[in-house]
């Protein structure tokens, strides 16, 4: 079948995600056939390299053979059993896991669908906690501007993107928004830990004025992914856990695009050295292959619900596929590739080579920044290189970028005007310099004027 014949039959029936889709009438979509190590392959036989690790989910390559024999085995045995009142050992083993290898305390494991559901359970739990201590008064939530934790009306409700959130205003919660510690603005010759401590006295001052009615503060520990991959230092979470727990309100960390090895470390919490009281995994939590999600949370949270049913104290939340079995063992395949082979040390050089090949981006007349933070990069497109004006966002500079990279076998996805990178990471450093050579190259085309 050809790719247009294929594109065909999809437009016909299918509304993709994040997408206007009469951008469809001059921009072909791309019909995937197969996957393999940092490459996918269409039905003509051309090859994209996977630089955004397909929503940054993909950490070891598609068709991994290792995570695929593991879900084979699995698909033997059992595919899926409900987690109410039954449980398997695909589900006990992966909690198991993650309690071992998440910061020290978090100790219960509660599974979701995806990233939104997960930061929606950490919300109604957190909510629910106070209540169940008879803080009913606590029913507000603290957040970064720049924000982005996910689409469900809860989750878009704590995030701070306009472009996603704006519209649906009507329907959503009201919350507390916190000025954030995007280093995008620090003054020059400021260093990032210096600015993130001086930006932390706004929260300081929220969270004294409004602790007493405040259930919880959720931070995208590190890099705020959606919103345009801004970064911050690690010295902001550990003053925002200190102060968390001097006004008694709960940290929630979504590590849902940032765990997993992505900053460097396997959970970015870890640079901090502090423990949050609720930690969103997914996105790599199973490799890319299946949807899966995970809410940890401490001992002292799980108690508060654990009481006679006629208490009403439970927490009834649930997913019809919750604790998946497949998606479970891809997940505990997933964590033995990181265990068994050293990744976040083998990371570190690739890392190294990312920064390298992207020195040069440094110096070019458009770009405004170039940032990283572990196995994340990114390329901030300007129009003005010293007053750092943007350009408009209806000129869609990025999506020429976009285009120009998969006529070269590349795959860039950009925010708005920030150019990323985010791979599996299986890539080798020979492609990760062609992804840096295609990123210059499509900048040059799409900076003209």
């Amino acid at each position: 079948m050809s790719n247009r014949a294929f594109s065909d039959r999809d437009l016909s029936v299918l509304w993709h995600p994040c997408t206007q889709m009469k951008d469809h009438e001059t921009f072909p979509i791309i019909p995937i056939k197969k996957g393999s190590g940092v490459w996918l392959e269409d039905f003509e036989g051309n090859r994209y390299l996977d630089a955004i690790s397909s929503w940054w989910v993909n950490l070891f390559g598609h068709a991994n053979p290792a995570i695929n024999d593991a879900i084979k085995e699995q698909l033997d045995t059992l595919e899926h059993v409900i987690l109410a009142g039954f449980t398997h050992e695909a589900a006990v083993s992966l909690a198991e896991k993650l309690v071992e290898i998440t910061p020290r305390g978090l100790s219960r494991c509660f599974y979701a669908d995806n990233g939104s559901s997960a930061v929606e359970v950490a919300l109604k739990m957190s909510f629910h906690y106070w209540r169940n201590l008879g803080q009913t008064q606590k029913t507000k939530f603290i957040t970064l501007e720049n924000s982005y934790h996910g689409e469900t009306l809860g989750a878009l409700a704590v995030g701070n993107v306009a472009l996603y959130k704006e519209t649906y205003g009507p329907l959503l919660m009201d919350v507390i928004t916190v000025p954030g510690p995007d280093c995008y603005y620090r003054e020059p010759g400021e260093s990032w830990e210096n600015y993130c401590m001086r930006r932390f006295s706004l929260m300081e001052a929220t969270l004294a004025r409004h602790a007493d009615i405040t259930c919880a503060v959720i931070v995208e520990p590190l890099v705020q992914c959606a919103g345009n991959m801004r970064m911050y230092d690690p010295v902001y979470l550990k003053l925002l856990r200190e102060a968390c727990n001097k006004y008694s309100v709960h940290l929630i960390a979504d590590e849902i695009a940032v765990g997993f090895g992505r900053t460097g470390s396997l959970f970015a919490c870890e640079q901090a050295a502090i423990t949050p009281d609720f930690i969103c995994l997914s996105k790599g939590l199973t490799g890319g292959y299946l949807p899966l999600s995970a809410v940890l949370t401490t001992d002292q949270i799980y108690q508060a619900f654990y009481d006679d049913y006629q208490k009403l104290t439970a927490f009834l939340h649930s997913h019809s596929y919750t604790g998946n079995a497949l998606a479970c063992r891809a997940s505990l395949a997933t964590i033995a590739i990181f265990q068994q082979q050293n990744i976040i040390e083998k990371n570190k050089r690739l890392a190294e080579a990312m920064a390298k090949a992207a020195a040069r981006f440094n110096e070019h007349p458009r770009v405004a920044e170039v940032r990283q933070t572990g196995m994340i990069l990114a390329i901030e497109l300007v129009k003005n290189k010293q007053t750092r004006e943007p350009y408009p966002w209806q000129e869609r500079r990025g999506l020429r970028v976009y285009q120009y990279a998969l006529s070269k076998g590349v795959l860039l996805r950009p925010l708005g005007n920030v150019i990323y990178f985010m791979p599996p990471y299986v890539v080798t450093e020979d492609e990760i310099r062609l992804i840096a050579d295609v990123a210059w190259a499509g900048i040059q085309l799409a900076v003209q004027d």
